[in-house]
């Protein structure tokens, strides 16, 4: 039922009380509604159906608020503030084929990691000199297909015109659907700030982006220079993930005129008149993180264990490990938690005891949590998670 404290939906018990009441109160307080009685049948029969329609009711109700609509239901809701949800993203980067001169390679070209990892060439290349860049796309969507430098190595069509293929950089870019969790923080982030031309509201506008996992704004409101270089009333926003052009964009659509966004990265914007404007931002500053781990291993733990400890501490920091799979764990600003790093190596099956430390790469190593500043994050990789196991 539905009052000025909201809704609540009656359970079977209380449904099949309310009927046997009223058929008591119909009939007689002597009527037979026992389980096994033929009244008692047909009550418990409809009492069960009702429930189902109550039950029906209930998630109606709940289907017109963020905080409890799922699925479809919650995705209709996104518009209503500008923002939707983040379907699945295919990782994205660059390779150099090298082969014979003035050889042009067909868009399609396939390409592979060692551990079966698949992408196509995204145009026609010609290789000037013997060699030329071109952008690839994985077959698969999902973090799975994110993958460090230099682990593209395998050409899967085979051809005499092409010796070699390598990734100078990583591949990103790809990560599943966004769950109902993730959409619904993004949406409720998204609406913190209302309005435009405020720090609240860049943040805002920046998160609504597609691609964006995290941002963050930090302004210098005095004349003068600050110590970290940027100018006086001036913004710098941090931007994890997203196009440059949108994330420009959106910065330029929403800040105040006449106050300077500060950043590493310059994007030239148009105005409604066609006027071209300098924007810049600047993307979140990567920190590596080193992390060295002994393991007390039960009768449980697997062959693999020390790969799978590995792979389960660089899961919840973010980055690559040793197959090449990225993954983008912790958000943007958020410390490497030392309890959750005990947590993530107790997660795989025979671990009996742990010694764990952890630190930035530049600096040593303890006990404790790893401050992260508002525009960095952290990021471990496979050379710098040492797992050691002892019976």
């Amino acid at each position: 039922m539905l009052d000025s404290t909201g809704f609540k939906r009656p359970r079977f018990d209380d449904l099949l009380a309310a009927m046997e009441d009223k058929a008591k109160e119909s009939f007689g307080d002597t009527v037979n509604t026992s389980a096994r009685s033929p009244l008692g049948i047909l009550l418990r029969i409809f009492a069960w159906f009702l429930s189902l329609v109550w039950s029906n009711s209930e998630d109606v109700y709940n289907s017109g608020y963020i905080g409890t609509a799922t699925g479809n239901n919650l995705d209709r809701l996104g518009p209503q503030v500008g923002i939707s949800r983040a379907l699945a993203q295919w990782a994205t980067g660059n390779v150099t084929l090298t082969g014979t001169a003035g050889y042009t390679v067909p868009a399609g070209f396939r390409v592979a990691t060692g551990s079966g990892l698949t992408y196509q060439t995204m145009a026609d290349v010609v290789l000037t000199g013997g060699s030329g860049s071109v952008a690839v796309e994985a077959l698969e969507s999902g973090t799975g297909s994110n993958v460090a430098a230099w682990t593209i190595t395998i050409i899967v069509n085979p051809n005499p015109d092409v010796t070699a293929v390598t990734n100078a950089a990583p591949v990103t870019g790809g990560r599943e659907k966004e769950t109902d969790a993730e959409f619904r923080s993004r949406f409720e982030l998204s609406t913190a700030g209302g309005g435009a031309a405020s720090v609240d509201a860049l943040r805002s506008a920046l998160l609504r982006l597609t691609g964006v996992r995290a941002a963050t704004v930090i302004e210098n409101t005095s004349l003068t220079t600050d110590s970290t270089g940027r100018p006086g009333k001036s913004f710098e926003a941090y931007v994890l993930g997203g196009d440059d052009q949108t994330i420009a964009d959106a910065i330029f659509a929403t800040k105040s005129a006449g106050v300077e966004a500060h950043g590493d990265i310059t994007v030239m914007v148009d105005d409604l008149a066609g006027e071209p404007h300098t924007v810049k931002f600047s993307r979140a500053a990567e920190v590596g993180i080193r992390i060295t781990v002994d393991v007390t291993k039960g009768d449980e733990y697997p062959a693999d264990g020390d790969a799978q400890v590995q792979s389960a501490l660089i899961r919840y920091v973010g980055g690559s490990d040793a197959a090449g799979a990225y993954y983008n764990g912790l958000n943007m600003g958020s410390d490497v938690i030392y309890t959750k790093l005990i947590s993530a190596v107790y997660s795989v099956a025979g671990v009996e005891d742990i010694t764990l430390t952890v630190g930035k790469v530049v600096g040593g190593l303890g006990s404790a949590n790893v401050d992260i500043e508002p525009y960095e994050v952290a990021q471990a990789v496979a050379a710098n998670v040492e797992v050691t196991s002892y019976v």
